[in-house]
């Protein structure tokens, strides 16, 4: 069957240089025979807020989440690849973007278990920074953002071989009005290259991840449909850090 990717997009302006990135890794994809779910959280309305009825309860990791992030745990667990693409500010990916970590990547779903409910998926974080390389790589600026998405989130969530890229020179004010249209052209190619470069045969035709959505909306039923193999899983000792 197709790949499928969900395409997570963290920006307010629909017309940003980010939303394009986007926009053109979603036309590679399905070019190529792949599906994808974009999931726009500006656009969706996305509430990035923590509530009580998304803590974390660390004495049940088969709590019952909202609505509405059950549903994003089935659009996570519905794909084989995940590709996030965000602009960088003040050296972190925008709050929208970490609240949806906050409530979706949740204990008992993305973690708290022995055995990975999301292992098998490829994860791609795109970032957009607005230094050239030598700026950003004198300010550490990728190095920090690498230790709070490889391997604070990603390899904490069971998903060892995450990769975190950055599109460099991504602030057009100082480019000439005449010349930015090339510029933007020469990103977007950019991006392109690095889906083909990180998520080889993102395109192409795949086997089923470990994972599958289905209709049904709890943590708990969502492990089941996830599960392939008759193994038990061992329950002892998987309190993580808080």
């Amino acid at each position: 069957m197709a790949a499928h990717t969900l395409l997570v997009l963290a920006h307010p302006r629909t017309g940003s240089l980010t939303a394009q990135v986007a926009a053109r890794l979603h036309a590679r994809i399905e070019g190529e025979g792949g599906t994808v779910d974009v999931l726009d959280l500006y656009a969706e309305g996305f509430d990035p807020a923590l509530r009580p009825e998304d803590e974390p309860d660390w004495e049940n990791r088969e709590k019952v989440y909202s609505p509405e992030v059950r549903a994003h745990m089935d659009r996570v667990l519905a794909a084989d690849d995940i590709v996030v693409v965000f602009p960088v500010w003040w050296f972190t990916p925008p709050a929208i973007l970490k609240g949806w970590i906050d409530r979706v990547w949740n204990y008992g779903f993305a973690y708290g278990r022995s055995r990975p409910r999301l292992a098998g998926k490829r994860l791609l974080w795109l970032a957009l920074m607005g230094g050239t390389p030598e700026e950003i790589a004198r300010l550490g600026m990728t190095d920090a953002l690498g230790l709070i998405l490889v391997t604070g989130i990603s390899e904490f969530c069971g998903l060892p071989d995450a990769r975190l890229r950055v599109l460099h020179g991504t602030e057009l004010s100082g480019v000439p009005v005449e010349l930015r249209a090339g510029r933007v052209a020469e990103l977007l190619d950019e991006a392109e290259r690095t889906l083909t470069e990180e998520l080889p045969g993102a395109t192409a035709t795949t086997t089923p991840t470990t994972a599958t959505a289905t209709a049904t909306t709890t943590p708990s039923d969502a492990s089941a449909a996830a599960t392939t193999t008759t193994t038990t899983e061992n329950t002892l000792n998987e309190e993580p850090a808080r």
